[in-house]
């Protein structure tokens, strides 16, 4: 991607963003049917009616048979599992079905509207079974079991299946001794919360052409944040060498953690096999991606939470059961990342924590933005806020009496890294007039405000990589090459602006070349998830530029005849502090500097490659969770809400929203503040969300037409935003992400600012009217 600005700012300012749909000469902008040629076919998907069926026989006779038609692909084409931590499913099914909506075969035409008449004429044979949709159902001994081969399947060390069961994970929190704690408490709460399933509705549907050519070599065009992840996959699935699957993700129009991983893409791979060297597509319309695609997962939460006359939290025990729908083999990870963040930004010395994945007959629990965040604060949040009014404390002083502080040593023993999250709340109370009572707009309606803050820590593997290359031009502009993702967080301008800092050049002297991401090309990135760039391809693309710098000072000082120690870039000149000398970049780092009297030349083209990946993460204990290093760190954050309820229709208005969250640094304030901005509208329209199953387990509400999300409507007529600076240790120049966090607290603290405006407690989401009004008329 080649992207051009007008200023030149360095890092820590805001600068005009790189155009993350800004036109490249060259390169396939958009999975259109335009570059695949006159060859290309089109696919459907064959679904399952059943939410839990055998599969008795599939007939594929009269499908072929269709004019158009070239080829139906079923489970037998494709035999071998599937997962990412987990692996757990087939891409197509062997024996059983486990949702309504599953793929049970891939159809291949000439157009799609043959494709979806041919996919009506398939005959599928089934023998419908028992089903369970409520994890807190399906974690019963008695529940229809989902994955009666559980324990067989192949699994990362750090996740716990429960094979015989529907538990395909269970992390376990132990700290201090919680039993004897609860004698000691002056103020105890308990309760159960519940979050359902949402879609993450993205603007672009899910959409892949796969061509598989008759030398073996395969390609996939997908619009995808994991295409690295992508390629290790479905390669190991369908038995394809590394070198020979290649994957190219142009920008996605939306992704929010809906297109990490694999969903229908190893699909698509496995149906144009079946027709060799003729690209197919395969394009989700809008009710499939809420029937077909990933989701993210339904939450039931137990919590037990007790303090002492002074507010000082003593112990806190809790269980979460994580609805992770048909499979689980990303789910897994969320409910890992719950157990072991369990508590939320809470020093407490007694912590009892248990976090399930459970099999349910519903679509498949994936990432989403928080990662299982939102999911525990919506009900944590909550209770912290009833047990600061069970003792008489102000619910924003409770909160900066308990929340963590650096060097704690946290419910994993892990210490806490630095971060400010005191300085947060105090920001967000100061923003919303916290100790004011506002008046209503009407008699009718009534006032209220809510707090509530966070933690979240990048969710991974214990040894993600970045890789970066650093390339110069002639004119001294520079290429940056990376392999993450440009989703529309603005991440290519931010590597821009650290590329240039480290380098010494203007800003407007660098090109992110990045579209589209290419596993050919592309230097490795693992996915483009956790909040983790800024951080992690951040350090890489520094690593990067600083090898370039070197070597730029290296050949400088070789050609002056100095140490390269008094030598520095600046503007895209290297000057000489010893000297006094200067000598331009231009020409110079591909074509080197000559010798005297031109007897031969020196230097040669400059280009830098750097890496990261961090080492320092360990494992943890699999009984008490206990470890030296759970995660790499942690972003925390606060949020205030103001908020209008109308008595007598239930109706919620939000006001104001401020929102403070602890950066490390701010690489580009401008971009942190849309991020915060954006991050509250997805939270408030969170809050709003929620599937509707019939008792078969269908989906009812499968369209934007039934699926409320917030529109400009909904917006509060102010966002607030500030931004925190404590540096992490080994972030560039300080940085961590923010990303995800923005929207993780939201939901519970609008239901906090509901209890203070109408004394009501809503304990399920989606926030209707509806539900507000009946908690208020049965109060």
């Amino acid at each position: 991607m080649a992207g051009r600005v007008e200023t030149t700012e360095p890092v820590g300012k805001s600068v005009p963003r790189i155009d993350a749909y800004e036109k490249v000469t060259g390169a396939v902008q958009y999975v259109d049917d335009i570059p695949f040629g006159p060859n290309l076919l089109y696919g459907k998907f064959v679904r399952s009616p059943y939410a839990h069926a055998l599969i008795k026989s599939i007939n594929t006779s009269k499908a072929l048979a269709l004019p158009g038609v070239k080829a139906v692909v079923t489970g037998k084409e494709v035999p071998n599992r599937i997962g990412l931590y987990l692996k757990d499913r087939f891409v197509f099914p062997l024996d059983r079905v486990r949702w309504i909506g599953e793929p049970v075969a891939g159809v291949i035409a000439i157009n799609e509207e043959i494709a979806e008449e041919a996919a009506k004429l398939v005959e599928v044979e089934y023998e419908e079974l028992p089903a369970v949709f409520d994890p807190r159902e399906a974690i019963k001994p008695d529940a229809p079991l989902i994955h009666p081969d559980l324990g067989k399947y192949e699994v990362v060390p750090f996740i716990f299946p429960e094979p015989g069961t529907n538990i395909s994970e269970h992390f376990k929190l132990r700290k201090g001794d919680v039993d004897s704690a609860w004698s000691q408490c002056a103020a105890i709460v308990e309760d159960d919360f519940f979050v359902p399933q949402i879609q993450h509705v993205p603007i672009e549907p899910h959409c892949a052409v796969a061509r598989w050519d008759k030398d073996g070599t395969v390609t996939l065009w997908a619009a995808s944040q994991s295409p690295f992840a992508q390629r290790d996959l479905i390669a190991q699935s369908l038995d394809i060498p590394h070198g020979n699957l290649r994957v190219i993700a142009p920008y996605v129009g939306g992704g929010f953690g809906g297109k990490a991983g694999v969903s229908i893409e190893a699909n698509v791979v496995a149906m144009s096999r079946a027709v060799p060297g003729y690209p197919v597509k395969v394009r989700m319309t809008r009710e499939e991606e809420f029937l077909g695609t990933n989701v993210r997962q339904s939450c039931a939460a137990h919590y037990k939470i007790g303090c002492d006359k002074d507010g000082n939290l003593l112990a806190y025990e809790c269980q979460y059961y994580f609805g992770g729908g048909a499979y689980n083999e990303y789910g897994v990870n969320i409910t890992r990342a719950a157990g072991y963040s369990c508590t939320g930004p809470y020093d407490v010395p007694n912590v009892k924590g248990d976090s399930y994945c459970v099999y349910t007959n519903t679509q498949v629990g994936s990432a989403m933005r928080g990662f299982g965040m939102p999911e525990i604060h919506w009900g944590l949040e909550q209770m912290m806020d009833r047990l600061a009014e069970k003792i008489g404390m102000d619910k924003a002083e409770f909160r900066r009496r308990n929340c963590v502080r650096p060097g704690d040593k946290i419910l994993t023993g892990m210490t806490m890294p630095q971060v400010d999250l005191v300085k947060c709340i105090d920001l967000v109370t100061k923003a919303i007039n916290w100790d004011k009572k506002d008046k209503p707009s009407a008699p009718h309606k009534k006032r209220g405000k809510g707090i509530a803050i966070m933690w979240k820590a990048p969710a991974m593997p214990p040894n993600p990589g970045s890789q970066a290359i650093v390339r110069f031009n002639e004119d001294a502009s520079v290429n940056v090459f990376v392999g993450g993702q440009e989703i529309g967080q603005g991440t290519f301008t931010v590597m821009a602006q650290m590329a240039a800092e480290t380098l010494g050049v203007p800003y407007e002297w660098v090109r992110i070349t990045a579209n589209p991401v290419d596993t050919k090309y592309s230097p490795y990135e693992w996915q483009t998830v956790a909040s983790r760039l800024t951080w992690s391809m951040g350090n890489a693309v520094k690593a990067a530029a600083e090898d370039a710098r070197q070597k730029i000072l290296q050949v400088v000082a070789e050609y002056w005849k100095e140490d390269p120690k008094d030598l520095d870039i600046k503007n895209g000149v290297v000057v000489s502090y010893k000297s006094e000398r200067e000598q331009s970049l231009k020409k110079m780092v591909v074509y080197g500097l000559p010798n005297e009297n031109y007897e031969g030349w020196q230097g040669g083209p400059i280009v830098g490659s750097g890496k990261f990946m961090p080492t320092y993460v360990t494992g943890l204990d699999p009984e008490t969770g206990q470890g030296t290093r759970a995660v790499v760190h942690y972003t925390v954050g606060a949020q205030a809400v103001d908020i209008e309820v109308d008595t007598e229709t239930g109706q919620i208005e939000v006001l104001k929203i401020a929102s403070a969250y602890d950066v490390g640094k701010a690489i580009n304030p401008d971009l942190v503040m849309t991020q915060i901005e954006g991050g509250a509208v997805h939270g408030l329209s969170a809050a709003y969300e929620g599937f509707y199953f019939d008792e078969r387990g269908k989906l009812i509400n499968n369209s934007l037409v039934d699926y409320k999300i917030a529109t400009v409507m909904d917006i509060p007529k102010e966002i607030h935003g500030d931004i925190v600076e404590t540096p992490l240790e080994d972030g560039p120049w300080g940085a961590r992400g923010v990303g995800e966090h923005v929207m993780v607290q939201t939901a519970p603290a609008i239901a906090n600012a509901i209890s203070d405006a109408v004394g009501v407690r809503i304990n399920t989401l989606p926030l209707s009217a509806e539900k507000v009004y009946l908690a208020m008329m049965k109060k």
